[in-house]
């Protein structure tokens, strides 16, 4: 649905985007992840027809940035970060105003509003001023704008800044909502974030794709470190790590606080997927009673670090 071919971006001198691709298929939620200042604003505005690149091109169903910039803005729907909202209008008013902006009959205009006052959760403030409502409302009339047209495409740029960690949930929950009927874009710098809502994850990193994969994968491949944990019945520590130890490629093992009766540890190595057969068979033919055993996940947060770092 949407190709980024090879696109970069230059203010002045200084080169904001450096040649990046990806594709985004329909009704993939995906997170554009980055520090601040990475690139991701300026990749969306060039997604929008804000601007144009300085190089390569983007497609959205099949029109060109380049020559369909009419044809691709009824394609999309977009939040800035900062919710350009009129605090003196009531917010029935307000939508009413947007979709006069769209051109939408007005035969089909009440039912959309309905419709999205429903799906946006905004019924028991339709008729209050924007000004009156709290950060999370605000956002909320800010997505239901941004869907007044019945887009295909949503895209969001930092949708929950500013949010309480109430407001925060129930933004998420709204998008994962909208993202079964929509292809959602959400630029962000909260980690959490991405996990809560995305079904995949690209990482700029100083105008560069650092990664693009899902969650699972990306952690999964984020470390040639790997640390499995295991909990074993009725074995002394001293003897566990030492027959540990000799399995080849086991780097370390520390001791972990377990169960009455268990004896549990943390083994360090390098590919867990050779290493834990042979941990298996040690366990077994020392006679031990094998509780767990599972691989630990890397955290996203170290993963970002590590593909984020001043070189």
């Amino acid at each position: 649905m949407i190709k980024v071919d090879q696109i970069t971006k230059y203010y002045d001198t200084f080169c904001a985007v450096d040649n990046i691709s990806f594709e985004i298929q329909k009704g993939e939620i995906v997170g554009l992840l980055g520090p601040n200042g990475a690139g991701k604003s300026t990749t969306l505005r060039m997604l929008t027809c804000f601007m144009l690149p300085s190089a390569g091109s983007v497609t959205i169903k099949d029109y060109s940035i380049n020559k369909n910039q009419l044809e691709i803005k009824k394609l999309i729907g977009y939040l800035p970060e900062s919710a350009p909202l009129y605090h003196d209008m009531l917010v029935y008013d307000y939508l009413d105003y947007a979709a006069q902006i769209r051109e939408i009959p007005a035969e089909k205009k009440n039912r959309r509003i309905a419709e999205l006052a429903d799906t946006c959760g905004l019924n028991d403030v339709m008729h209050k001023s924007i000004g009156e409502l709290s950060k999370g409302y605000k956002q909320r009339v800010g997505l239901a704008h941004a869907m007044i047209g019945d887009p295909e495409i949503l895209i969001l740029d930092e949708p929950t800044s500013g949010l309480d960690p109430n407001q925060i949930v129930e933004i998420r929950e709204l998008i994962k909502k909208i993202g079964r009927q929509k292809t959602v874009i959400l630029s962000t710098h909260i980690l959490s974030e991405v996990e809560a809502t995305c079904d995949r994850v690209i990482i700029i990193n100083r105008g560069k794709i650092a990664a693009d994969s899902t969650v699972a994968e990306l952690k999964k491949s984020g470390s040639e470190e790997h640390f499995l944990n295991l909990s074993v019945k009725n074995a002394d520590f001293s003897e566990l790590r030492s027959r540990l130890s000799s399995v080849h490629g086991v780097k370390n093992i520390i001791e972990n606080q377990g169960k009455e009766g268990f004896t549990s540890c943390r083994i360090q190595c390098g590919s867990s997927d050779e290493i834990r057969p042979a941990v298996y068979e040690t366990i077994k033919n020392s006679g031990w009673v094998l509780y767990d055993f599972h691989q630990e996940s890397k955290s996203l947060e170290n993963i970002f670090r590590d593909l984020t770092r001043e070189n």
